[in-house]
């Protein structure tokens, strides 16, 4: 527990800095770590039978992050995403060539680790530019209702828990714990709108509907992937928290809603 409060404090202080301090280290850590999220998601899905591609997998994250860094920071335009298609197109290909028992296992566990471990941080980062100019006040209040809706579904799923929310991935999840989490985080959220502004109040609420509801199916997934590969934790780059893929499980389904919400509407 000592090990787990210390990292967790450096952890939350890291992302704190990270976020606020200006446009480019926000945009390079996440894009960073979005990097290494997809690098632990190969390493945790490769067997004797199954070996993802992950030199050109991170390769393909790396550019897809690149261009997505310079898109939102002003310096390119969104066509150059379309860099980033013959790396996709490369995986396939390569795949003739290295002769393996399941050539599309691998080039499915490669695409898989980048829309699931890459992807979903890069939307993140776009939350920040939402307006044109960044606005650290967005990907802040994302990550405050984030925490907010775990501590929620923690402290009413211990005090009141009783009925199992999904026992056969989680069993230690429950209805209660999920809807105190949703409601606190909403709490926040109207809070936020106060002290953040930037977003009008029903804005701030919907985004924690969508994190307290999404968030939480994201970390179910995350733990049906480790149950899946028979894993405890993604990676131990965080002592007493595991990997990146356990601390941003709830971010990896939710940012790209919340960003496809505040994008269309």
């Amino acid at each position: 527990m000592k090990t787990r409060a210390i990292t967790g404090f450096f952890f939350v202080v890291a992302l704190v800095c990270a976020t606020i301090f200006n446009e480019y280290v926000f945009s390079i850590f996440f894009g960073i770590v979005g990097i290494l999220a997809a690098k632990e998601f190969f390493t945790i899905c490769k067997t004797e039978e199954t070996k993802p591609l992950e030199g050109l997998g991170l390769v393909t994250s790396i550019v897809l992050a690149t261009i997505a860094i310079a898109y939102f920071l002003g310096y390119i335009e969104l066509k150059y995403f379309g860099l980033a298609i013959p790396l996709f197109s490369l995986l396939f290909i390569s795949s003739l060539y290295l002769k393996r028992a399941k050539p599309f296992h691998d080039i499915a566990y490669t695409l898989l680790g980048i829309w699931y471990g890459t992807i979903p941080f890069l939307f993140f980062i776009g939350l920040g530019f939402i307006n044109g100019d960044f606005n650290p006040y967005i990907p802040m209040g994302f990550l405050i209702i984030l925490w907010s809706n775990d501590t929620g579904a923690y402290l009413s799923g211990r005090a009141l828990g009783r009925t199992k929310l999904f026992e056969r991935i989680s069993p230690n999840k429950t209805w209660e714990g999920f809807i105190g989490g949703v409601l606190l985080a909403m709490g926040v959220a109207f809070l936020l709108s106060y002290w953040f502004g930037t977003l009008t109040k029903l804005e701030w609420v919907m985004i924690a509907a969508i994190i307290g509801i999404f968030g939480t199916l994201g970390d179910l997934v995350e733990s049906m992937l480790k149950r899946s590969l028979g894993i405890k934790d993604s990676g131990s780059i965080l002592p007493g928290h595991g990997g990146f893929l356990d601390r941003f499980d709830g971010l990896l389904i939710a940012a790209p809603l919340v960003y496809i919400l505040l994008t269309l509407f």
